[in-house]
């Protein structure tokens, strides 16, 4: 029999909208860690949290914060985007981003988000 992994991680890789697109997703006990690149870098760390405070379970909140990086409103925009549905999917757990785009149009996201659901590890 053989041992599980301490640390669930999947990655893969896509060309979206002509651009390599590489994303590894991990799993700890507290925190799903996704990095998402097109530059082969971490790039902007983003923490994408549930709100304890959302008054209706059925559409739940969340906040982002820029932790080291570009603090735009477009990157907290790709950041919820992009991994909320982690969140929700692995009971609520936070999501620490990591997120490096040179393409951020809308087709771009959804391939990305596709792709972020392939390397599924929660």
């Amino acid at each position: 029999m053989a041992a599980q992994p301490l640390i669930k991680s999947k990655q893969g890789e896509e060309i979206i909208n002509g651009i390599s697109t590489q994303v590894v997703c991990t799993e700890f006990s507290n925190y799903i860690f996704v990095v998402l690149t097109q530059y082969g870098k971490i790039g902007t760390l983003i923490s994408v949290t549930p709100d304890s405070r959302a008054t209706d379970i059925s559409t739940p909140m969340f906040t982002t914060k820029v932790l080291l990086g570009k603090d735009e409103a477009m990157t907290h925009v790709c950041a919820k985007h992009l991994v909320t549905f982690v969140s929700q999917e692995a009971g609520n757990r936070p999501v620490l981003l990591g997120l490096a785009l040179k393409d951020s149009s809308i087709d771009g996201i959804k391939a990305m988000k596709d792709m972020i659901k392939s390397c599924q590890v929660w």
